[in-house]
């Protein structure tokens, strides 16, 4: 039967309203980590609206920059703004601690203003690679910070945590079960007073778990583990099978505040993730594989086998970083679920439907010219080669040469290539960033490969800029966008 004009135009108002809807269904408690360690960075007011495009409702930061919560005014997205752990012995002076929540939390607290709901203080400040720096300062801080909200008046709406990494707890040798969890010796005290004053003051506990990490650090360590599509050997644990690192990291930690007295004590994920490069296990392949189990499972609110339900968790991270500190790892660069440039890497379904989708990029996105700088294979003398090479990679990132990394199946010339063309393009494409003693040379062609791309960067204000085109990925071209920009 056919249908009248006014009936399809009915059918395609629907189907439109349902599109959009969808973009704001998002898994419930979801929200992303905005890290912004990177040589060119995003505007804030773009970055922002991508969050808007994509339904994200929640943000984690990990400072409290005016530009950056200043795009976030009337948007309703809730915040969590941050204390770096180099300014946490400041937070020791209550006046301080007063005005630093007078300046990057109350001036905001208005109609219209950010929604910010989380203070994180410091982060992972009792990292055993620390080495205590951090462990007297910490807890003091939290208390300042906390009874400061309290003055203020936005106590009751603002709470202040500090996201921990899941080293502060373990599990005895001898008992590696999440049941027999309990906090790490050395900080057991202090956790346990830390504990106390944020249950008395209604702040969840925040925990960062990374299942690519436990494979990292553990030559030994089964892979499916670390994955949610139950093809790891279950580890049984008074009666609980455990399929998958995540539930089992997550459920010691359940025992660990149980133990010390805070069995309920809300918990909120504040980082988990799945790098995409810099390791032979970071790869798009394993960020789809693990973002397709662990969405679809907060959708459900599956939760853990001791602590059923919604966990409220922030994805890590939502762009790439290229300045971040490599000493975990290459990786550490490529945590984002978008690239550099704000532009989706993956299909990802934010509403754990697991449909075959892409995130919106950032739109209006700037970039230099397309040019690249390349090795100049004719180059006469070639002596200080690996010393240009070496000052390129010092101060630009050429994390993806590494061994497993996206650009290690190039030859010589190709890394050579790799290393000038990410430096020339860190300093703004000037041309005296391309002659490295005349070992290199400026080309107009797209060198990238298959598997590795040589960038054109972000553009700064004040330089010549070409403005790519608003991402709508269909399927034919995100397909053509993997496999010639991953």
């Amino acid at each position: 039967m056919w249908l009248n004009f006014g009936s399809f135009m009915m059918i395609w108002v629907l189907l439109i309203l349902l599109l959009l809807s969808d973009k704001n269904n998002n898994v419930e408690g979801l929200g992303v980590n905005w890290g912004t360690q990177a040589n060119h960075k995003l505007p804030p007011n773009t970055v922002v609206q991508m969050l808007k495009d994509n339904g994200i409702q929640k943000v984690k930061l990990f400072d409290a920059d005016e530009s950056t919560l200043s795009a976030f005014s009337g948007t309703n997205i809730e915040v969590m703004v941050a204390i770096p752990n180099g300014d946490l012995v400041a937070m020791l002076d209550y006046k301080r601690a007063r005005k630093w929540v007078e300046k990057n939390v109350t001036r905001y607290h208005f109609k219209g203003g950010v929604n910010i709901k989380y203070v994180a203080v410091g982060n992972e400040p009792f990292l055993k690679s620390y080495n205590g720096t951090f462990e007297n300062a910490t807890f003091p801080a939290l208390k300042n910070i906390q009874n400061a909200l309290n003055e203020a008046g936005v106590g009751d709406t603002v709470k202040a945590t500090v996201p921990l990494n899941a080293d502060v707890y373990e599990s005895p040798q001898g008992n590696p079960l999440p049941s027999a969890g309990r906090f790490r010796g050395d900080v057991a005290d202090l956790m346990t007073q830390m504990v106390q004053f944020m249950s008395q003051n209604n702040a969840p506990f925040s925990v960062n778990i990374y299942p690519f990490l436990s494979l990292y650090g553990n030559p030994g360590f089964p892979v499916d583990y670390a994955f949610f599509d139950g093809g790891a050997v279950p580890i049984a644990d008074n009666g609980i099978q455990y399929t998958n690192v995540f539930d089992a990291n997550f459920d010691t930690l359940v025992s660990a505040l149980k133990a010390a007295g805070f069995g309920d004590m809300p918990i909120i994920v504040g980082e988990v993730g799945w790098p995409t490069d810099g390791d032979i296990n970071a790869n798009v392949n394993n960020a789809i594989r693990f973002y397709r189990g662990l969405l679809p499972r907060l959708a459900a609110n599956t939760g853990t086998p001791l602590r059923p339900g919604n966990i409220d968790m922030y994805l890590f991270g939502l762009l790439d970083e290229d300045a971040k500190s490599v000493a975990p790892g290459s990786f550490e660069r490529h945590w984002g679920i978008f690239r550099y440039d704000g532009q989706p890497k993956f299909p990802m379904d934010l509403s754990g439907q697991n449909r075959d989708v892409y995130l919106v990029g950032a739109k209006n996105v700037k970039y230099l010219e397309k040019q690249w700088c390349e090795y100049n294979p004719n180059a006469k003398d070639t002596s200080k080669l690996m010393d240009n090479i070496n000052f390129a990679c010092t101060f630009a990132d050429c994390t993806p040469l590494g061994y497993g990394s996206s650009c290690q199946n190039m030859d010589t010339n190709g890394n050579n290539s790799y290393a000038f063309n990410v430096y020339f393009q860190t300093q703004n494409q000037n041309l005296e960033a391309c002659n490295f003693q005349g070992l290199a040379r400026l080309t107009m062609q797209n060198i990238s490969t298959p598997t590795c791309n040589f960038l054109v960067q972000i553009a700064s204000s004040g330089l010549r800029v070409r403005t790519a085109v608003p991402v709508a990925f269909s399927l034919i071209t995100a397909s053509l966008y993997l496999f010639f920009y991953i």
